[in-house]
């Protein structure tokens, strides 16, 4: 297939100059297409704020709260805090910087090791359904929080919060990364005055509770871990999309890379570690009703806080739920893909209102375990199969690549995890029989999709037909 064909097909690999740049009020006229390098602006820095903003919000800190199901000191919780933090941000901040290089969505990026099909698979579930999940998760916390403070009912809250997240991601990118920025400082100061009040009222437990629910030694210390670790393993296929309008510099792709990963640890460790102090100190059954009780007179700002920051991660989710679904193939604009996600997530919000906790922790778990070796095959195809190179990347926009090896290494990573699965929905027999080591699903997975994408690589091509060529002297991107 020619460039000329490709960049007359429906979904243009270097796509036009439509004069988008710095615009805040202009809809975001690019979907999934590459950004061309007219078109290329912004500063690294931007990654942090946009980061940043997304981690100041309160499922981390309903995460942290589950220490004290766990009966683990609070030592060992922020241990794992801190290990989990720093690993699985770093795996952001390196794929914030193939965004940079290849200027499009990660999820685009999976077509080429996967092909155009195989990637289908992933993306419908990891990525569609993730964008749905992750939006009714804020939109559940956030209208409680609004509930408790106001007498507006659960419906209406979760309504107006959604409009307004609705209306920012129709617009796009600039404005997404402008409004970040912004929320930063101000959450900062709201967050600051949480943990203050927290750390007043609360107390640091440093011996174990063996009496606690969920009590499970070490084995609960590497579920507690694995819990923080795929809350950022959830972000990993979206990370490239906030990222991919930056000039590709080497200066620019290691500067996304820092910003992305400090952006990411400093919350994740902050709202963590505020998580098990408020868990330690209330005998609420929810981490909602927890922070009122800790907040005392204090509580309606608390609750405020907490209402404001569904905002900034709702903004990521229903963004690159668009994304995906374009990425499906699917004939809609990004904006027509903003509206169905939030009207889906919605719907989510006003039926998993109920029973949140345990459910929001049984969806974490299964949407990492089907991310991790997707990442994995990713980071593997950019080092290793010639993703960087222009031809590699027109073989992301050429759907006749229908299947490829690295579908497979997903495949079976998923596959080969499941045993190890440890969920509320469904717990594998390996898992079922050594509870006290925790679930190791992750990194089984990640690690077999690894092996199996060595093993297949040199393999002759799924795919039917030839591969794309690139024209002369124009080899690398």
């Amino acid at each position: 297939m020619s460039f000329d064909t490709m960049s007359a097909a429906s979904e243009d690999s270097i796509a036009e100059d439509r004069g988008y740049r710095n615009s805040l009020t202009k809809i975001e006229p690019y979907g999934i297409e590459h950004i061309p390098d007219v078109e290329r602006h912004g500063r690294p820095r931007s990654q942090f704020f946009l980061w940043f903003a997304a981690g100041m919000n309160f499922p981390i800190v309903v995460l942290g709260f589950s220490a004290a199901y766990f009966g683990l000191p609070f030592w060992a919780a922020v241990l794992a805090i801190l290990l989990a933090g720093v690993t699985s941000a770093a795996g952001m901040g390196y794929l914030s910087a193939m965004g940079v290089r290849l200027g499009i969505p990660q999820q685009m990026q999976g077509r080429g090791p996967l092909g155009f099909i195989g990637n289908l698979f992933p993306v419908a579930y990891v990525n569609v359904f993730a964008g749905v999940g992750w939006a009714a998760v804020t939109v559940i916390l956030g209208g409680q929080a609004i509930a408790l403070l106001t007498d507006v009912p659960f419906w209406l809250s979760a309504l107006i919060l959604m409009g307004i997240q609705l209306g920012v991601a129709v617009i796009g990118y600039n404005l997404i990364h402008f409004l970040q920025r912004i929320l930063s400082f101000v959450l900062v100061v709201g967050f600051v005055f949480i943990t203050i009040v927290a750390a007043a009222n609360g107390r640091v437990v440093n011996t174990a509770n063996t009496a606690a629910e969920g009590f499970n030694g070490v084995g609960g210390w590497i579920i507690f871990f694995g819990w923080f670790f795929s809350f950022i393993v959830a972000w990993m296929p979206f990370a490239s999309d906030y990222s991919r309008y930056l000039p590709n510099t080497p200066g620019n792709r290691r500067g996304a890379g820092w910003a992305t990963m400090l952006g990411n640890f400093i919350t994740l460790a902050w709202m963590g570690i505020l998580g098990t102090v408020l868990g330690s100190v209330t005998t609420a059954s929810d981490s909602i009703g927890a922070l009122k009780d800790v907040m005392g007179p204090w509580a309606p700002i608390g609750l405020g806080i907490v209402a404001l920051s569904s905002f900034t991660q709702n903004f990521l989710n229903v963004y690159g739920g668009a994304i995906s679904i374009q990425t499906m193939g699917l004939p809609v604009k990004r904006h027509t893909g903003v509206i169905f996600i939030c009207v889906a997530s919605y719907l989510v919000a006003l039926w998993g209102q109920g029973g949140f906790n345990e459910g929001f922790t049984a969806f974490l778990n299964l949407t990492a375990y089907c991310i991790a070796p997707y990442v994995a095959v990713l980071v593997c195809d950019y080092l290793f199969g010639g993703r960087r190179t222009d031809r590699g990347l027109r073989e992301v926009f050429d759907k006749s690549r229908k299947f490829e090896w690295g579908f497979v290494a997903w495949a079976v990573g998923v596959a080969a995890s499941s045993p190890f699965w440890m969920s509320s929905i469904y717990t594998g027999p390996i898992a079922a029989a050594f509870p006290q080591v925790g679930d190791l699903s992750y990194y089984v997975g990640a690690a077999i999709a690894v092996g199996v994408y060595f093993a297949t690589r040199r393999l002759p091509r799924l795919a039917r037909g030839k591969a794309v060529a690139a024209p002369a002297g124009q080899e690398t991107v």
